[in-house]
């Protein structure tokens, strides 16, 4: 029997790849591995190693399976009645901003419109926020600011075409690996093309650059600000341009002039050679083909709108937008991102690219609607929600796949915010997360592969993302569930939605609703279409006015925009550093980011073991000068301390990363290791504009932590490890594996002897103690399966413990010979791989330097034996400096 070939997107990032995956023959087959769809225009084929491990996160392991009301099972109808018995409740008590919607760019732009409907059209609030408000809200003020509009004017196509990219902000490499390869594959095509990246880090986007700007944290504004005295004074300013579609550029000059006067007062104030600034002025000068692309290091930040509308002003200045290879192109983090944008998805928004700002927009879509209780102004931005919350003003939180636990600042204001709430509704796929443990009422959601609707990438592409597979147990698709709750609250007519198809043509009658060109947002031509035609929606960019059913690759090319008089504006800026700086108390500047092959808080990615070989434990990257300095020690642990929390991370030693400051990534969790949210050390400070905290700042100090005892434990069971010092769950094949440590060596045996409580063994145990090294290693069979190891050691080390972790499996015997090797980890029975670095095929650092050992010069070469590097080429570059130092850069 042929198997079923179906093509959705990725849940991942806001590059919205084309996936094909093929259905399994059998209901209890496990999903065979998933490809990248040739066809799919933004990946053409591609897929990144976490969009190609999709098949191994559809696990039942910890899925929300029933609705429960206070940690007790229950029927939907009690849920929704008891959520819609609360809301009737509070908004007749407190008015309707005593109920709040916290959204997440995971969900689909269906799932949104609803949301967003219900709220800011019945109930009567705009408390509808989302943790896109954490990615891209700045971005999205800015180009309202200047263009009238949230318009991103550039396409994907323009990053391989232009003739100098500015990467700013963005390790693409890792956060958006595919269209990284994209423009690395243009590099190549194209020697001629210039590559600045502009970052405090040396990431692995640098890898491609032919310039790395490492300026002080926080200083981008002041780049841009001299760029734009640089382009006057170089004479490239586009005069025509200027007159005929901008306003407001005189005073954003006389603005950069007075910020930055000189390039040497612009190098002093970033911290970089003036011969590196001089070089990247130059280069924007001669290059007419110029893109900047940026991200979470210009969003998120106190002043994040402010930079972003600094890029902004260099390119209406030159005339570099609405042209091919040209303009500011703001990339989103999230899948759905763009599409929560769309259909009004943040708080101060309303729908359809409109907002309250607007003139005529509220009565507009109040009668599209037929609203009976519509809002009038906007509603809170998620770190005012979350204070309101705690203030006692908000009373009952819808949240829907998000993690705000983990994702928002200030965590320890954010748990008492939703212990004050006196409803918190979660809808989510996964039973165990740090917020649902916040929950009053869980609701079981569908996950990726049984959703289905649209998502928008980040450059406006419309795809269809299907629901392929069935909802395991009672989960509901979100939209329905926000119906069930609107009927209830009186609202059946206007919620009466057979499916999601029922719902975007609303949403795409809703964009032409008396637009006729006004807006920017417009995809009228679907507002007829049958359900035949959306399960056959072909990816389509934005906008696709009726009677057009061609997308627009590129906006602006007319030099007309969606202000009142059809001008860009200018914005004056002054450039400012982050709100907090480094003193004597906090000496320490903390950075945060993503790891290559980990997706925000792993309640997805967590489920795919193979994921966390790359890099399997929180980690606080630190200079060398530094380390020795607090006498720390690579691999060991430190404690890193702010005025809002602490955290205790391994340490990575690290030149990537200048004296004075660290680097922590942002995913790990509670459900995966004790101490290391990072959000812990994080303020509450925010953009005035955009509401976007400065996510990617705090002030620290760090601590060294002296003499612990390491460990590593196997076990068939989940442990209960509160007692330990430092524990983290590194997702595997089987059973569970933990790297634990201990704050000293004399308290191993009172670990071990919890361990026996809690799991029953107290006989059967085997011990080994190594009198050279120190190691003491205990295991504990029953009828030959391996049921507890332990191993103990007092230096931090990485051990290659696959082979023992195989060893877990269900009805898997441990042979007599096998034993002794247990033991003195004497594990010839695996490969020892060395540290992963190719993800995709599972090879590691000491299979390469055999290769390079036996001639292989070149990552082509080490690809051709090993494979590596030859799927989604986010490996590559830390393949590079396997390779002898006379290769070029390039090969």
């Amino acid at each position: 029997m042929a198997q079923a070939f179906q093509k959705t997107t990725c849940p991942y990032c806001g590059v919205g790849c084309g996936v094909n995956m093929v259905l399994p023959s059998a209901d209890k087959d496990p999903v065979p591995p998933v490809s990248g769809d040739e066809r799919h225009p933004a990946n053409f084929g591609r897929l990144c190693v976490k969009g190609s491990s999709l098949s191994q996160t559809l696990m039942d392991h910890d899925r929300l399976l029933t609705p429960s009301i206070q940690g007790h099972s229950t029927s939907w109808d009690e849920a929704l009645d008891t959520i819609s018995d609360k809301i009737t409740q509070v908004v007749k008590d407190h008015g309707p901003d005593a109920f709040a919607f916290y959204l997440s760019g995971q969900i689909l732009t269906e799932d949104y419109y609803v949301a967003n409907k219900l709220a800011k059209g019945f109930i009567g609030t705009a408390n509808v926020d989302t943790n896109s408000r954490l990615c891209m809200a700045s971005a999205v003020v800015a180009y309202k600011r200047a263009f009238g509009s949230d318009t991103v004017p550039c396409c994907y196509e323009d990053l391989e075409c232009c003739d100098l990219l500015i990467m700013v902000g963005s390790n693409a490499a890792w956060t958006h690996p595919v269209l990284y390869q994209r423009i690395a594959a243009a590099k190549q095509k194209r020697p001629h093309m210039k590559v600045v990246v502009i970052d405090p880090r040396q990431t692995a986007t640098c890898d491609i650059a032919d310039l790395h700007l490492a300026i002080k944290p926080g200083s981008d504004a002041a780049i841009f600000s001299y760029l734009l005295c640089h382009s006057d004074s170089a004479g490239v300013v586009d005069q025509a341009f200027m007159a005929d579609s901008t306003s407001g550029f005189d005073e954003a000059l006389k603005c950069a002039y007075a910020a930055t006067p000189s390039a040497s007062f612009t190098a002093d104030f970033c911290g970089v050679p003036l011969e590196d600034l001089t070089c990247l002025t130059d280069w924007w000068a001669d290059t007419d083909k110029t893109v900047t692309f940026y991200s979470q290091g210009i969003n998120q930040s106190s002043s994040g709108v402010d930079k972003c509308n600094a890029i902004i002003n260099c390119h209406l200045a030159t005339g570099r937008v609405g042209k091919e290879g040209a303009g500011p192109f703001s990339i989103t983090g999230q899948p759905n991102a763009m599409g929560g944008r769309e259909v009004g998805g943040l708080a101060n928004q309303l729908a359809a690219h409109m907002d309250f700002a607007t003139p005529g927009a509220q009565d507009l879509v109040q009668r599209f609607w037929q609203a009976p209780n519509m809002a009038s102004e906007n509603g809170l931005k998620a770190v005012d929600l979350f204070q309101a919350m705690e203030a006692g003003k908000v009373k009952v939180v819808w949240i829907m796949s998000t993690n705000p636990m983990v994702s928002l600042p200030d965590t320890a204001q954010v748990r008492r915010a939703l212990e004050k709430c006196e409803l918190v509704i979660v809808s989510d796929c996964k039973n165990n997360t740090d917020t649902t443990a916040m929950a009053d009422i869980l609701l079981p959601a569908t996950g990726w592969s049984e959703k289905n609707g649209t998502v928008t990438n980040s450059e406006r592409c419309i795809s269809r993302q299907r629901g392929l597979l069935p909802a395991p147990g009672e989960a509901r698709h979100d939209w329905w569930a926000i119906c069930e709750v609107a009927k209830r609250l009186g609202f059946h007519s206007a919620f009466s939605y057979q499916g999601a198809h029922d719902i975007f043509v609303e949403h795409a009658a809703l964009s032409a609703f008396e637009n006729s060109g006004k807006r920017d947002f417009d995809i009228g031509h679907f507002q007829s279409m049958t359900q035949a035609e959306y399960d056959a929606l072909l990816p389509v960019q934005w906008p696709v006015p009726k009677g057009q059913p061609a997308g627009t690759k590129r906006m602006f090319a007319d030099g007309q925009f969606f202000t009142a008089d059809r001008k860009a504006r200018f914005i004056p800026i002054t450039p400012v550093l982050p709100q907090h700086v480094s003193n004597k108390e906090w000496p320490f500047v903390l950075n945060t980011g993503r790891v290559r092959d980990q997706w925000h808080t792993m309640t997805r990615t967590g489920n795919a073991a193979s994921l966390a070989r790359h890099t399997n434990q929180p980690y606080v990257e630190i200079h060398p000068r530094d380390v020795k300095a607090l006498g720390l020690q690579d691999q060991g642990l430190a404690r890193l301390v702010s005025p809002h929390g602490q955290a205790i991370l391994r340490v990575k030693t690290s030149r990537a990363t200048s004296p004075g400051q660290v680097f922590a990534p942002i995913h790990w969790t509670q459900a995966f290791a004790n101490q290391s949210v990072i959000s812990n050390l994080i303020p509450q400070v925010v953009d005035p504009l955009s509401g976007q905290p400065e996510s990617k700042h705090a002030v620290i100090r760090l601590e060294a932590i002296h003499n612990p005892m390491f460990g590593s434990i196997l076990s068939t069971q989940a442990l209960d490890l509160s007692a330990f010092l430092y524990w983290c769950r590194i997702p595997s094949e089987h059973g569970f594996y933990y790297e634990v440590a201990l704050s000293s060596a004399a308290e191993v045996e009172q670990a071990i002897r919890n361990l026996k409580q809690q799991t029953g063994l107290s006989e059967y145990w085997m011990e080994y103690q190594n009198p050279l090294s120190g190691q003491s290693r205990m295991a504990c069979l029953q009828e030959n399966q391996l049921v507890l190891l332990l191993y103990w050691h007092d230096q931090p080390q990485q051990l290659s413990l696959d082979w023992l972790v195989s060893k877990l499996a269900p009805d898997c015997q441990v042979e007599e010979q096998e034993r002794l090797a247990i033991l003195a980890g004497s594990l010839a029975q695996a490969e020892d791989k060395g540290e992963i670095i190719c993800s995709c095929f599972q090879v590691g650092s000491k299979q390469i330097q055999q290769a390079v050992a036996e001639g292989a010069s070149s990552v082509a070469e080490l690809g051709a034996r090993l494979k590596c590097g030859t799927n989604c080429g986010s490996c590559v570059p830390e393949l590079k400096p396997f390779m002898p130092i006379q290769v070029e850069k390039s090969a």
